[in-house]
């Protein structure tokens, strides 16, 4: 270990620090100043012999999460204090009280926060989501801990590299699961994009790498265009004595590749690489006619695109986001997104809640992100709701796309893309919600699952007796009306699992069992159910039937313990000589021999990067590396995550489905099913082909041996005449 220079590295804490300083110098006077280095002197004597894994001194992370509230969230002193002093009493010997009697009560009320959540991730699952819905819970109370957990989660994404792979990979799935989609809703978006490119870098890195690339080497002809492009709005803005600032940037990284996947295209074929925003200064009356202005002479110009207009200036988005958005054709026959907003607009969409909280008092029509947070806290407030589901729940509801629906008195209600009529009326009330009996849009009479678009007026239909239905749960998307529907379920199943108990109690009687807590065990055991409601609602139900509890008396008094050991035995041998014949797949360091299933979401074949997954009900199931549920698996359940590796790959089939598109002709599936079927022996489980207007596409299944196999026959199919792109294809579970 190289030698360490003391005061090489003092002098670089101050020169941070000075950095500090600069960056918040225009939100901050000499009081907040003297406070700011009172929290810094402690930060540094707190954290003193502390080092980061990468080797630097600790004390580099908390000033760097500070500078990164200051300049990239624009939040002043108070959190700036905060971000210095975040891990001061998680990791040293200092008290919540020694915050609060040397910085007061707001500050150590902040610090109380960020403590409670410092290990969101680092528990078991239950833990961990009990963490999150902590963290959230504190977004009504001072949304300034989410803001300075997001900046303290963005400097360790940027310092990961120092991290074992296994850890990078878990913080950077926990990261694109939730820490983005959170940044996003709270309308930081260079923040978000830069967590999405880095959490990309780390869990697909040779397509991040790949893309960057391409990016770097097309810098200057893209620069080149750009200039090209606004140059005649440039000359017209001026001339029209508009006080504006042109930007051109690279779309993300995450995002090509996003769109590479949605769209199964390469990296030349997307078209809009770049999207210029166009920044004017105006006043707040003028801001959405001098917007439309500068849009007209845009499109006096470049024609537009009239499907990629999007106006979220007369209808700001949930978050408070405003911009006028919309797609023209530049010169070279190229696709250019641009931006048009104004100052405040851009201050808002860069900056987030700390902006929207700056200009609330000027502009009412802000309230929307509060709004927003209100409805988090309503969910968070609900005492039967399984924190597991709470957040996967709220991230359905991160990442939507909005709708605006009118309700018949002509008030604007915001729902995210898909909601159905059923969301809608969770949405006016949950009373509502729960008596929705029908619903009418446009005057027109809809079912409850009818999916809404915007500009729909929606009435509601209500009746007492309605109730809500376990299957209404297939169909709403709002966690709002998930959460007050599966808290409904759960009251009605706790009332017939209560008739159930007695219905048990009876039946057991009958048979001269007792029913106390050694027999409510041992009936859980042998009806397979996880909790006692689970059983007694079995009971209520009708599901478990007389034969069955007589079955379960004759075993409890053929000697219980006997009886379950021989079941497991038994299994447990079977399973082991099934697994010792095949032994396709081994686990962990020691390369165990267990039972898997493979998993139909990405059908892993013989030579994929694998990894297994210990299910609830399903044993082990094993999944690509890259598999479309690999972030949200390993995000949740990190420790469900078992290393799985292929072994003594013997002549077994695996399924493999393939996408395939091309110009239609005549015998050209002949020509595919020959070279499938003859040459290469290999057999097709499915076809479907579909034809129109002479192109083709269409999904085949097939039984291959492995990659190699499969990657061969791609490559010969890909020679027939007519055939222009064939995918591997994954479904979602």
């Amino acid at each position: 270990m190289s030698k360490i220079d003391k005061v090489k590295e003092d002098k670089e804490i101050l020169n941070k620090y000075r950095n500090l300083l600069r960056a918040c110098s225009d939100k901050t006077n000499k009081e907040d100043k003297k406070i700011i280095r009172k929290a810094f002197n402690l930060s540094v004597d707190a954290h003193k012999e502390m080092r980061r894994k990468s080797g630097e001194p600790y004390i580099y992370h908390p000033i760097a999460v500070a500078h990164i509230s200051a300049k990239e969230i624009g939040l002043g002193a108070t959190s700036i204090v905060c971000a210095l002093l975040h891990d001061v009493v998680e990791d040293t010997d200092y008290e919540i009280e020694d915050i609060k009697r040397l910085f007061g009560p707001k500050v150590s009320k902040i610090i109380e926060g960020l403590t409670k959540i410092s290990d969101v991730f680092d528990q078991d699952i239950s833990l961990q989501a009990e963490n999150f819905r902590k963290m959230l819970l504190t977004l009504s109370d001072d949304v300034r801990v989410i803001l300075i957990k997001l900046a303290d989660r963005l400097h360790n994404m940027r310092t990961l590299d120092s991290m074992p792979t296994h850890k990078k990979l878990k913080i950077s799935s926990e990261t694109l699961y939730l820490y983005a989609p959170l940044a996003h809703r709270l309308g930081l978006y260079p923040i978000k994009t830069e967590l999405e490119d880095l959490g990309l870098k780390h869990t697909k890195p040779n397509e991040y790498r790949n893309i960057s690339q391409k990016l770097k080497e097309t810098k200057e002809e893209r620069n080149k265009y750009i200039r090209k492009f606004i140059r005649p709005i440039k000359s017209v803005l001026k001339a029209r004595e508009f006080a504006f600032e042109i930007k051109g940037r690279p779309k993300s990284i995450y995002s090509i590749r996003k769109k590479m996947d949605n769209q199964r295209i390469d990296y030349d074929h997307v078209f809009d690489k770049f999207a210029i925003r166009i920044i004017i200064d105006t006043p707040l009356e003028r801001e959405k006619s001098d917007c439309w202005r500068v849009y007209s002479f845009v499109t006096d110009f470049y024609k537009p695109n009239p499907d990629r207009l999007r106006d979220w200036i007369s209808t700001p988005k949930s978050n408070g986001y405003e911009s006028l958005h919309t797609t023209v054709m530049g010169p070279d026959g190229k696709w250019v997104e641009v931006q048009i907003r104004t100052r405040r607009m851009d201050d808002i969409a860069e900056k987030g809640y700390a902006a929207h909280w700056k200009y609330k008092n000027q502009n009412p029509k802000e309230s929307s992100l509060d709004n927003w947070i209100g409805k988090i806290r309503e969910l968070l407030e609900n005492p039967e709701s399984n924190a597991i589901d709470f957040i996967d729940d709220f991230k359905l509801n991160l990442f939507s796309s909005e709708i605006f629906i009118f309700t018949p008195n002509g008030d604007l209600k915001t729902l995210p893309k898909k909601a159905t009529a059923l969301d809608f009326a969770f949405e006016i009330h949950s009373d509502v919600g729960a008596h929705c009996l029908g619903a009418k849009v446009n005057g027109k009479l809809v079912p409850l699952s009818y999916e809404l678009t915007s500009g729909d007026q929606v009435e509601i239909i209500t009746s007492i007796k309605q109730k809500p239905k376990k299957d209404w749960l297939r169909f709403v998307v709002t966690a709002r009306a998930k959460s007050k529907i599966k808290s409904s379920l759960k009251e009605e199943k706790k009332e017939i699992a209560k008739t159930g108990k007695e219905i048990a109690e009876r039946k057991l009687r009958h048979l001269k069992v007792k029913l106390d807590r050694k027999t409510e065990t041992e009936l859980i055991k042998f009806f397979n159910t996880h909790t006692s409601l689970d059983l007694y609602y079995n009971f209520g139900t009708g599901y478990i039937i007389n034969s069955q509890i007589k079955e379960f008396v004759k075993a409890k008094n053929a000697g219980w313990y006997e009886t379950i050991k021989q079941k497991i035995y038994s299994r447990s041998k079977s399973i082991y000589k099934e697994s010792r014949v095949k032994k396709i797949i081994v686990f962990g360091e020691e390369e165990e021999v267990l039972q898997y299933k493979l998993a139909n979401c990405c059908n892993p074949i013989d030579g994929d990067s694998i990894f297994g997954f210990t299910t609830v009900e399903d044993g082990i199931k094993i999944h690509k590396e890259d598999c479309p549920n690999s972030i949200q698996l390993r995000s949740n359940f990190s420790y469900r995550i078992l290393k799985a590796t292929w072994v003594d790959k013997e002549q077994i089939d695996f399924i493999a489905t393939i996408n395939i598109k091309g110009i239609d002709r005549l015998g050209l599936i002949n020509s595919v099913t020959k070279i499938i079927s003859s040459q290469m022996n290999v057999n097709m489980r499915a076809i479907s082909i579909n034809s129109n207007d002479g192109v083709f596409e269409g999904e085949i299944t097939l039984f291959v041996h492995n990659v190699a196999v499969l990657n061969s026959l791609t490559k010969k199919l890909k020679n027939v005449d007519g055939v222009t792109k064939i995918n591997r294809t994954y479904k979602h579970i």
